[in-house]
């Protein structure tokens, strides 16, 4: 396509990422996207019986085994004219990085919302990383269908624990068995809800006027009265749609409705694509701003997965379009390699299916073959020495040390290391004192050593013994020190696999001491995902 056309690529597409806390129905609401959006014919549950399918989302073994989503998957189709890149990401908080790394590469998100939970731990926290990168949040209240808490309280809950306004755009007749439909605030209509089978299929919507006499027929003299006294408190006390204060992330538009049964599902992601914004730009290291609209192209990497096609044992690269066209062949700018790269085999995805494309645009998200070249915090320009601002490092919570079942796989135990802790599945530490082929393996949850251990062996081949090791906080050191000044027996001083000096403290206790005693110094709980990797990482192999 010829240059004057880019604008109208980037109007039409829709990045976004699905947080919640786990159980919420995320994987759930994501497969019933995919269905109203025809990507697929028939949805699957998460914990589904055997004779049903898996969710699309959930494609390697251990998470349909599980029942959770253990890593990031990038699902790409089209809808009403629209581009969309779905990311959906892990719900369970040890697999957050993964997640908060996901969240770099949107331009909004949706917040699921368990209607008889609340605002949960892992919302929260999730809320809060999007709220920093003023991030426009969308919010779905789920499982409608099953009693929960009053409505009102929901919304301000929404407002008093995460401090953001919330407008209604359509509100809920009913709830659990009583759950009658939503009505439309924005259409001023009632979308009636039916339970028809599991929610495999897409349900018809039967909408109807609220002034209609049959409304009154259908829900009765006093959940009709109800709705009319209820949308006009909304009317005279809510907040009005503001999209200005949207894209700011200051208002969460919300919408009611039953992910599993299908109900408000294609209701909101029509109203969602209307509101949401089109890809955004992004800032490079020294604050100048890159606008999709530039004519150059640029992106940066900010997932790395191997192996996701066991068969093929093949490594991808996701990066997100900045600006600019991509064209398959293309020659790139690698700028930490400072050389030039041939993007030959482009591929958009649907969970684990992929296809090469030809071309992609500013808020696509485009898989790359690997062969080590890429690093997490990569920038690809068409010539530019520019740098995007980098993506973190968060500081792990849990540690253990790997022990070898059967020493000659000691070759297969490095690769595989290497190429998990590349995908930011899991950070490498040697310690200072130690030989550099001793390694502590750092994770934010202890769930990841289990999906570390799974692929080694199943991947890679390697049966490991995972030793816990007492630490409980990692703090990046800034500032000219003697690492053994920093060793205690409460601590111990660490190199990452980029060769940055940090300390691995047993406690909260040791940190503040070792803030105390060395005030020159700064602990930090983040390092910036750039630079090339240490010797001792290049030793290992």
């Amino acid at each position: 396509m010829v240059d004057h056309e880019l604008p109208s690529e980037i109007a039409r597409r829709r990045t976004f990422a699905i947080i919640s806390h786990p159980d919420a129905g995320k994987t759930t609401l994501t497969e019933k996207m995919l269905l109203y959006g025809g990507a697929i014919h028939l949805a699957g549950a998460v914990k589904s019986r055997k004779a049903q399918r898996h969710a699309t989302a959930d494609w390697m073994e251990l998470e349909k085994q599980r029942g959770i989503s253990v890593t990031s998957s990038v699902l790409q189709f089209e809808y009403a004219g629209y581009a969309i890149n779905l990311l959906d990401t892990p719900g369970h908080q040890d697999f957050s990085e993964d997640t908060y790394r996901t969240l770099m590469a949107v331009d909004s998100v949706v917040m699921l919302i368990d209607a008889a939970n609340g605002v949960e731990e892992q919302t929260r926290k999730l809320f809060e990383v999007c709220s920093r990168r003023g991030l426009p949040i969308f919010t779905f209240i789920n499982k409608m269908d099953r009693y929960g808490r009053p409505p009102l309280d929901l919304l301000a809950e929404i407002e008093e624990v995460l401090g953001i306004r919330s407008t209604p755009i359509n509100w809920p007749i009913g709830m659990g068995s009583d759950f009658k439909g939503v009505y439309d605030r924005v259409h001023r209509r009632c979308e009636l809800y039916q339970h028809i089978g599991h929610g495999e299929k897409r349900v018809p919507m039967i909408s109807i006027e609220p002034e209609d006499d049959a409304l009154r027929e259908v829900l009765g003299k006093e959940a009709h009265d109800t709705l009319v006294e209820e949308i006009s408190l909304l009317d005279v006390a809510g907040d009005p749609l503001d999209l200005d204060r949207v894209n700011k992330g200051d208002l969460t538009p919300v919408f009611f409705g039953s992910a599993l049964n299908n109900f408000g599902v294609q209701s909101f992601f029509d109203h969602y694509l209307g509101m949401a914004p089109p890809p955004l730009g992004r800032k490079i290291e020294d604050g100048v701003w890159v606008e999709p609209t530039d004519s150059e192209f640029s992106a940066f990497v900010f997932k790395i997965q191997a192996n996701l096609n066991p068969a093929h044992r093949d490594r991808i690269a996701f990066i997100r379009i900045v600006s600019g066209n991509f064209e398959r062949g293309m020659n790139a700018y690698h700028v930490r390699s400072q050389r030039q790269i041939r993007l030959s085999q482009p591929q958009q995805f649907l969970a684990q299916e992929r296809s090469l494309i030809e071309e992609a645009y500013p808020g696509d998200i485009v898989g790359l073959f690997d062969a080590g070249v890429f690093q997490i915090g990569d920038t690809l320009t068409e010539g530019s020495t520019m740098r995007f601002v980098g993506i973190p490092h968060f500081s792990p919570e849990r540690f253990v040390t790997v022990r070898l079942k059967d020493a000659m796989k000691r070759k297969q135990l490095v690769k595989g290391l290497a190429q998990l802790s590349q995908e930011g599945a899991i950070q490498l530490f040697r310690p200072a004192g130690w030989g550099a082929t001793d390694t502590i393996v750092g994770a934010v949850g202890a769930l990841q050593f289990d999906v570390m251990h799974y692929r080694l062996k199943h991947e890679y081949g390697v049966d490991a013994h995972l030793e816990p090791a007492p630490y409980q906080v990692a703090r990046w050191v800034q500032g000219d020190v003697d690492p053994k000044l920093l060793e205690s027996r409460d601590s111990v001083s660490v190199f990452d696999r980029f060769g940055r000096l940090a300390v691995l403290f047993t406690s909260e206790w040791a940190l503040r001491w070792a803030e105390r005693n060395y005030p020159d110094l700064r602990f930090e709980d983040t390092a910036s995902i750039i630079g090339e990797e240490a010797e001792w990482i290049a030793a290992m192999r």
